[in-house]
Order: C-alpha cells, then sequence, then structure tokens
C-alpha cells in the first residue's frame, strides 16, 4: 500500500529538515511526501530540494492559506491512502507509517495517538492527546482524532472532498467530523503515538483562539450533526483539553530521564 504524506509549508526553513528526515527514516517502503509550499521567501525550497529524494515531489505557488495547500494535496496525491503531517511536526518513530499501512488493510480510516512537545530536540512533553476508540456520538461528547495522525484511504479522500476554508483554524475538525459521522467507513484506533507536535502553531496560540476553535467546531456540529445552539461537546472539548495536559511534576521527571 502507497502512502501519500502531504506537508503543508511556509517560511518554515527553521523546523522542516527534521519533518522530512522523519519521513524518509519510515521503514515502510512504499511512501511519497508531497511537499506543498506556499511561496516560501526563506530557504524552505532549498532545504527540501537538498534531501534530493524521489520520494519527495513539491510544488511551491502562493495559496490562502494551510487547508488551501491541503487541498491542493488532496488533488495531487498518488497514494492508495493518504495523510497530513504539519511542516514543523515529526513521526514519532520509524515504523509509524508501517503500523498506518497494517492497520488500513482492515480499516477505511486509522487514527492513532500525539505527543504535543515543546520542541523536537528536547521532546519535552507539554500534552499527550490520546485518540481513544470512536463511537458513533463521540463527536457530540467533545471527541475528536488527532489531525496529524489520521490517514484515509484514497477512496475516503475521494467521497469526502475539500477541507472547507470556511473554517479558519478547525476545517480539520470539520473534516473528520464528514469522513467518520457522516458515513460507514471501517475505523480502527490505533494505541500508539504517531506524530510528535511541535507547539506555538495556530491551533495552540491561547484562549481567544481557543474559544475561536470551539465556536466553528460548534458551526460544524450544527450544520452536519442538527446540534443545538450550544451543546454539551463545547464544554467538553475544553475538559479534554485540561486532561491531556502533562503536570510540572511529570515535565521535571521527563526532563530528569
Amino acid at each position: 500500500m502507497k502512502i501519500s504524506v502531504i506537508t503543508a509549508s511556509y517560511n518554515s526553513q527553521a523546523t522542516i529538515g527534521a519533518t522530512i528526515e522523519s519521513f524518509l527514516a519510515q521503514t515502510h517502503p512504499d511512501k511519497e511526501m508531497l511537499v506543498v509550499d506556499g511561496a516560501s521567501k526563506d530557504a524552505t525550497l532549498k532545504i527540501v530540494e537538498s534531501f534530493g529524494s524521489s520520494e519527495i515531489r513539491v510544488i511551491s505557488e502562493p495559496d490562502k492559506g494551510v487547508y488551501d495547500a491541503m487541498n491542493k494535496g488532496l488533488h495531487l496525491f498518488k497514494g492508495d491512502a493518504i495523510g497530513f503531517l504539519n511542516s514543523d511536526d515529526t513521526f514519532h518513530d520509524n515504523s509509524a507509517l508501517a503500523a498506518i499501512a497494517a492497520a488500513l488493510e482492515q480499516a477505511d480510516v486509522v487514527y492513532g495517538d500525539l505527543d504535543m512537545v515543546t520542541d523536537h530536540q528536547s521532546k519535552t512533553l507539554v500534552r499527550a492527546w490520546r485518540g481513544g476508540h470512536y463511537g458513533r456520538y463521540s463527536f457530540q461528547l467533545g471527541w475528536v482524532p488527532p489531525h496529524p495522525t489520521f490517514y484515509m484511504r484514497r477512496q475516503v479522500a475521494e467521497t469526502v472532498g475539500d477541507y472547507d476554508l470556511s473554517y479558519v483554524t478547525t476545517a480539520d475538525y470539520d473534516y473528520m467530523l464528514r469522513a467518520l459521522a457522516l458515513n460507514d467507513y471501517r475505523v480502527a484506533y490505533l494505541p500508539r503515538v504517531i506524530a510528535d507536535f511541535q507547539m506555538g502553531g495556530i491551533s495552540t496560540s491561547g484562549w481567544r483562539v481557543t474559544l475561536r476553535a470551539n465556536l466553528e467546531c460548534l458551526r460544524s456540529r450544527r450544520q452536519h450533526l442538527n446540534a443545538p445552539f450550544v451543546d454539551a461537546a463545547f464544554f467538553l472539548r475544553f475538559a479534554r483539553r485540561i486532561f491531556q495536559l502533562r503536570s510540572p511534576a511529570s515535565l521535571r521527571m521527563q526532563r530528569s530521564r
């Protein structure tokens, strides 16, 4: 099974090297990375090209943001399955894609766990996002799988369609909701860490952004699941984020290892 990994980038010279290295280190042999760049003005493209790998394709042109770049990837990928890895994130270990490919032999959609770290040098853990099993009413209960661990077969991507660009920070939430809650696909949860997410992006930049994201998620549930004006998931999503946080004691313990 050929797996396509889409990486949207823009002025990512500080991090994209580590992202690509983690992809090339994957033991799964049949893979491609499609770097969809938004016409970076720094050394991002030079870094990508420096790897000289036949497993990497790159396009670079102005876009309307990360979700627009992801949509381009949805129309250009060549694999039997597809997932997304941010240009400042990495695969957790070398066997992540192999585990995904094995799970996709019996499933249409696969997702796993995510570690949210301060940086990719120390790998200091800030939040541990454990996907957990999907159920019929999971989205109504504030659940959502970690998007950087979400992989789907080509047929799923073609059926679900594009990311909705009207969602500024949560088009990924809306996409996964449409994929899982509006269809009857075979869904598999991998209870293992798939990717390391570097903190500091738009989705982790303060309570105002968190509130806006929750309002956007509510709009998606109202549109697709007929949720009320305010539903339980609006509050439960806040609670789930709190439980993902690592305590200062656990962080000190990790640094001492």
